[in-house]
């Protein structure tokens, strides 16, 4: 195992007790299943000797009482390895969440949409599986071959020198193999699926822009070149699989057949002389490494499992590290309501390449203002760095005159709030996705808010109302309704100062410019005068009354240009 997955391993916290009760069970399991290949051979030709039946009475029994403990203990064992691994996971996914509430907010906050959830879901999952899959199975199998090479080296060591290489084909040869071909599988085919998904649901979402713009063909392309590459990358992991999945079978196959033949040769031609291979001693020489084998078939599977969650623990650690240590930030309780400033402001993503020009603003409490601008511009950059969510790069924002690094963070988060344009839609009900913003809303508050955004029709006609699944989050709902549940989500938010980074965004022209009016209008129902409201959009209505407009320019670093300080409405530039 690498650092990395060492290092990771660390997080699930795991307790030598649990772990070695499973090891036991699944020793117990083997073991089982070891004694009856070996009394069963006994029976076997004891009964070919017809002796009186009496004889075989307590060998019939604990043929049974063997096989019937193989399942027991296959059973507390799966009982024992899922508990430590759901523990597991469970302790890793709380310290991950804990490093990044506490650490730098920019290392989450900088992911892809969707690539937080991969790697607090599927990558912890897979780091789990190192338990169930992996460490168990390993430490199971080593303990197994041993003592099957120790009872075949009692009757033959002969035989037992060619169990051992067997076992060692079976267990070190064909986990390597399917090490490699999973390392492939993970990292080129996976990333070369990854990018003609992303690709292709481009090409699907956006066909009508990509059209007019005359680039739907070279996305298409883009999309058909990676699952080329993907189809490749899957067959180069296919060789080293399929010789990994003979490997085992082989081995089997061989030892059994060499055990034999040296059986027959120490056996005689006599039929047994003194001192030779008794027909009992030939016949567990036969079967007993066939159950030998079921310890090292489940080491190939462990060998894959080692191999995902390497990657898994690499790009887990290289968040948390991103991350930090943790910051306990200041000991304060901003104000209600909050006077926000922004002095002298330059926004960027720490070791970027893109950096907003100076920016002053002043947002007293029930201010109205409007950030416009190009894509890629700075303006969600500068809605974070409000937030607390990224450092400014000079300069300093300030609540009634003190920075927000003096301010407990979690106060800063309850009176500040940043709502993305790409937050997540939970698999849960309606309710429960407002809930993510205030945990106390009850079903009254939640209805008058989705009617509020213009969602009263839509949440009546559910059939469970409020408390409806969105089964598959943001997939069970249009753009649409999506970003108008997102907008309920803001406005039920304790936060006094809203950052809506485009808030009307997949809405029709009309819908939209309705919304911004009232989200922009201190006189407006969609919010409290008293809240501040800072929104991005790139569909500002003529007829809008923000108090301020700021158009955000931003440029490369070092540029001096592209940010103006935030002019009258009608006076700055819209785009």
């Amino acid at each position: 195992m690498n650092r990395d997955l060492v290092r990771a391993i660390r997080l699930l916290d795991l307790q030598s007790k649990r772990v070695l009760a499973a090891i036991a069970a699944g020793v117990a399991t083997l073991g089982s299943a070891l004694a009856l290949a070996a009394l069963s051979a006994w029976l076997i030709t004891k009964a070919w000797q017809m002796p009186p039946v009496l004889d075989l009475t307590v060998a019939v029994v604990a043929v049974r009482a063997l096989g019937i403990s193989r399942g027991v203990f296959r059973y507390l064992e799966r009982l024992a390895t899922h508990d430590a691994a759901l523990r597991g996971t469970t302790s890793a996914r709380t310290m991950i969440y804990r490093r990044l509430a506490d650490g730098d907010p920019a290392a989450a906050a900088g992911l892809r949409r969707g690539d937080l959830l991969a790697r607090t879901g599927a990558d912890v999952d897979a780091l789990g599986d190192v338990v169930i899959r992996a460490l168990v199975p390993i430490a199971v199998a080593v303990v197994m071959a041993l003592s099957a090479v120790l009872v075949l080296g009692l009757i033959s060591p002969a035989a037992a020198l060619v169990l051992a290489v067997a076992l060692a084909v079976s267990g070190i040869l064909a986990p390597w193999l399917s090490a490699r071909a999973a390392r492939i599988a993970e990292s080129e085919s996976a990333a070369a699926t990854a990018l003609f998904s992303e690709t292709a649901v481009t090409a699907l979402d956006h066909a009508a822009e990509l059209r007019v713009a005359g680039r739907l063909d070279d996305v298409v392309a883009r999309a058909e070149a990676a699952d080329d590459a993907a189809v490749r990358a899957a067959d180069r992991a296919a060789m080293p699989a399929a010789f990994a999945a003979a490997a085992t079978p082989l081995a089997i196959g061989a030892s059994v057949l060499g055990s034999l033949l040296i059986g027959i040769t120490l056996y005689g031609p006599d039929g047994g002389s003194p001192g030779a291979m008794t027909p009992m001693s030939l016949a567990i020489l036969v079967l007993v490494p066939l159950a030998a084998f079921e310890a090292t078939g489940a080491l190939p599977a462990a060998a894959v499992a080692l191999t995902r969650a390497r990657i898994a623990s690499s790009r887990i650690l290289a968040l948390l590290d991103r991350a930090g240590e943790s910051h306990p930030g200041g000991t304060r309780t901003p104000p209600d309501p909050a006077h926000v400033r922004i002095q002298d402001v330059r926004c960027g993503w720490p070791g970027g390449d893109r950096v907003t020009a100076p920016l002053d603003l002043d947002l007293p409490p029930g201010a109205r203002v409007a950030v416009v601008g190009g894509s890629g511009a700075g303006k969600t950059t500068l809605l974070m760095t409000v937030a607390g969510l990224l450092p400014p790069l000079s300069g300093t924002v300030t609540v009634d005159g003190d920075p927000l690094a003096d301010f407990r963070p979690d106060e800063l988060r309850r009176e500040i709030g940043f709502f993305a344009e790409d937050a997540h839609l939970f698999d849960t009900s309606v309710l429960e996705n407002l809930r993510v913003a205030r945990g106390d809303l009850d079903e009254a508050g939640a209805v008058e808010a989705l009617r509020t955004v213009g969602l009263g029709e839509w949440v009546a006609g559910l059939p469970r109302g409020v408390h409806t699944m969105l089964g598959g989050g943001a997939r069970a709902i249009s753009g649409g309704q999506r970003r108008r549940l997102l907008l309920a989500r803001a406005l039920v938010s304790p936060a006094r100062v809203l950052l809506l980074d485009e808030p009307t965004e997949h809405l029709d022209a009309t819908d939209g410019a309705q919304i911004l009016r009232e989200l922009l209008d201190r006189r407006g129902a969609l919010v409290d005068p008293a809240r501040t409201v800072v929104l991005v959009t790139h569909q500002l209505p003529a007829d809008a009354r923000p108090d301020r407009v700021v158009t955000v320019g931003g440029g490369p670093a070092g540029m001096g240009d592209g940010v103006s300080p935030g002019e009258p409405l009608g006076v700055g530039r819209h785009t």
